[in-house]
């Protein structure tokens, strides 16, 4: 017991102080996650907007087909970005394996489904309720995709944070394509099971009240964010 509360004790004196070596891993994870995200977004919600109000072949396998990615293993994620970007690779000579690049465009393929799939049921509801409207108005489906992604941008912010707890608590596709390089592409979660392996508990316990307190917070703001909106506009 006295090495475990030594371990809490040391963790917290270095959240605390904010230690340099922490503040790093803190920053790189939150810069990766929020790139990734925001890639995420710019696909993925044009992508649902138009899955939601578009009517064309293939539509509804799509949407399985997005609805079943939300679940997308992560290792099998960092599998297929490794074999893309390894030296063998078709994108080898770029040389971004073992890159926060490549953390970044891992992370960005597994997120892109959640915010597509969010997406597209909160601008359904929205076009089954305003489609008459907006047809009435002589609005096209592409522009009323865009109307009902602005109005509902609110209920929107909460998808993109979703995606965002997706990215920032994710360890299995990061670890491969990072390769958990010490300083330059080891995040929160990679270095949790470094060192909870190395037996190292203070920084990984340090990171696991840091990334804690980020999920908390993002469940936070979303939980806020919907409520205000719901508040201003009815």
């Amino acid at each position: 017991m006295t090495t475990i509360s030594d371990s809490f004790l040391t963790a917290w004196q270095l959240v605390a102080a904010a230690d340099a070596r922490l503040a790093g891993i803190v920053l790189l994870s939150l810069r990766v996650s929020l790139i990734a995200t925001v890639i995420a977004c710019i696909v993925g919600m044009p992508v649902g907007a138009m899955l939601a109000v578009g009517r064309f072949p293939g539509r509804r396998p799509l949407i399985v087909l997005f609805n079943g990615l939300m679940g997308l293993p992560p290792v099998v994620v960092g599998l297929l970005v490794y074999l893309l970007l390894s030296r063998a690779g078709p994108l080898g000579s770029m040389g971004l394996l073992f890159s926060p690049t490549a953390m970044v465009i891992a992370q960005a393929i597994l997120v892109t489904p959640i915010v597509a799939a969010l997406t597209r049921q909160v601008v359904a509801d929205s076009w089954s309720e305003y489609r008459e409207q907006l047809r009435s108005l002589g609005a096209g489906r592409t522009r009323s995709a865009a109307t009902l992604l602005w109005d509902g941008r609110f209920s929107l912010s909460t998808a993109a944070l979703a995606g965002f707890g997706r990215a920032i608590a994710e360890v299995g596709a990061v670890m491969i394509v990072g390769g958990n390089i010490d300083g330059v592409t080891r995040v929160m979660t990679t270095t949790i099971a470094l060192e909870t392996s190395k037996g190292d508990l203070p920084l990984a316990l340090a990171l696991g009240f840091v990334l804690i307190a980020v999920v908390l917070s993002i469940n936070a703001v979303a939980y806020a964010v919907r409520g205000w909106a719901e508040r201003r506009w009815g």
